[in-house]
């Protein structure tokens, strides 16, 4: 397969020898009387003509096939004897067999059977062995041929099925692996409510005996420092399975939030203004970066969707009990040609969605696109 071109001259290389070989025995000969006569030159041209299209046998069987065969059926019509050339014939034939549908291999069969009825009609005394034991011929090298397309289409087979028994496996080690891991998260979950459970009676208790018994609230700070130093190491111990297959990829940066949102909207690729209305709010870690990445993911649209020249305008509104946001854009709007496979709009209802809220994604009228999100504002821990 590396080397399609020397495996093409192999093939042919035999044949190519055999004409030449009997070149000069062919120039020796005296033809019959009626017969056209070929010398060196023009059998050699013969020779050549129908071993030559030999060399496209794998790429282009059937067409091959009816050069050498057209060919041939010229040599009959001009009256030339057959030559050893001539088996040209049987090699096309077995690569129609070899690599095309049955009703192709089927008519090369019978376009071959005609060949072997038509050179013994200029037989000095035709018979029906020789026709029969050049039809056998013919049969041989064609059911050798469909023989090879069955093995060829069988061993293909198997490599597919295996190709697909890999992927299979690979597909159900993958989903192993996710199964565990849940059950590993869910695990943590458990060992990190018992802990903080004991350590919230122990801190309860350790308040409530801390004027009366001061050894024993000693005694519950001690539970509540041995617990905590157990949870982490359980902690420790899980999360490092969890993060097991991450390898050297672990990105220690903190999450982004509200405070990189002027960064955000400076840093994008598409000119963008930012405008913060209302009373600033505190917000947990993980609220501000469902603003943040919506924000990212607009304006990664609308660089992507907007067209030449378009501009962004990203609106923050605190308005007491949601938060607003808003990413406008000049662009092309609905004129936006659509893009298959996109998981943007997913991924925002996705993360709003986690604090209760909406988030819908239109054109605007008169132009342009809008990205709404409301969120309720939630108290940072």
């Amino acid at each position: 397969m590396r080397h399609s071109k020397l495996a093409g001259v192999l093939r042919v290389a035999p044949l190519g020898v055999l004409c030449a070989f009997l070149a000069i025995p062919y120039a020796s000969v005296t033809p019959p009387e009626g017969h056209v006569y070929l010398r060196v030159g023009g059998y050699l041209a013969l020779a050549a003509a129908l071993v030559v299209p030999l060399w496209w046998r794998d790429r282009l069987p059937l067409v091959t096939f009816a050069v050498v065969s057209l060919i041939s059926f010229g040599q009959w019509v001009a009256d030339v004897d057959p030559q050893p050339a001539n088996l040209a014939v049987l090699v096309a034939l077995w690569g129609v067999a070899c690599q095309c549908a049955f009703r192709w291999a089927l008519a090369a069969c019978l376009v071959a059977e005609l060949g072997v009825f038509l050179a013994l009609l200029n037989w000095e005394v035709p018979t029906f062995g020789m026709f029969f034991s050049g039809s056998i011929l013919v049969v041989t090298v064609w059911v050798t041929g469909l023989y090879a397309n069955t093995r060829r289409r069988y061993l293909e087979g198997l490599e597919e099925r295996a190709e697909r028994a890999e992927r299979e496996r690979d597909q159900q080690a993958r989903m192993a692996a996710a199964a565990e891991r849940a059950r590993i998260a869910r695990e943590l979950h458990d060992v990190v409510a018992h802990n903080v459970s004991v350590m919230v009676v122990q801190a309860d208790g350790a308040g409530y005996a801390l004027d009366s018994d001061p050894e024993q609230a000693r005694l519950a700070v001690r539970n509540i420092s041995k617990t905590g130093r157990a949870a982490l190491a359980e902690m420790r111990r899980l999360v490092g399975v969890l993060r097991e297959n991450e390898g050297g990829s672990t990105d220690y940066t903190p999450q982004p939030g509200l405070g990189q949102l002027e960064e955000l909207v400076r840093g994008s690729a598409v000119p963008a203004s930012l405008r913060v209305g209302g009373a600033p709010a505190e917000l947990p870690e993980g609220q501000q970066l469902t603003v943040y990445r919506i924000v990212q993911e607009a304006l990664t649209n609308a660089l992507k969707h907007g067209g030449p020249g378009v501009e962004a305008t990203v609106e923050i509104d605190y308005l007491g009990s949601e938060l607003v946001v808003r990413v406008t854009d000049n662009g092309r709007g609905a004129a936006a040609p659509a893009s298959p496979g996109g998981h943007g709009l997913i991924g925002m209802r996705e993360r709003v969605g986690m604090y209760g809220g909406a988030v819908s994604a239109r054109p605007r009228q008169g132009g342009g696109f809008e990205v709404l999100a409301r969120l309720p504002m939630a108290k940072a821990a």
